[in-house]
């Protein structure tokens, strides 16, 4: 998905484990985020590179039956499972990471 317009849609589950009633949520919450999936990785040769073609295969550092890695803007914020949404790729959530270290700033002030 290359931005926001072709995600497919969601309905709003929030409860109060998210920050939405943080106070000063509503200044953030049209800011946009770049979100990415990550499937895997590996290291290869120049050689290596250049010698792939149509059919290779590049084997990934991750097993097919492992959780895949979700960043915004390059952080790690949670693991997925990849599921089809009306003939697209999507991503549910399977865990988010440190979900209970919440957004830095956000604490209520006295």
């Amino acid at each position: 998905m290359t931005d926001m317009s072709e995600a497919p849609g969601r309905t709003d589950r929030r409860d109060s484990r998210t920050i939405a009633g943080a106070p000063n949520f509503d200044l953030l919450a049209g800011v946009s985020l770049r979100v990415s999936v990550e499937v895997g990785s590996t290291s290869m040769t120049l050689a290596e590179l250049l010698a792939l073609s149509d059919g290779s295969v590049v084997e990934l550092d991750r097993a097919a039956n492992e959780l895949l890695d979700i960043y915004a803007n390059g952080t790690l914020i949670a693991k997925g499972e990849i599921v089809s949404v009306e003939g697209r790729y999507g991503i549910q959530v399977a865990e988010l990471v440190a979900p209970d270290r919440g957004i830095a700033g956000f604490e209520r002030r006295g």
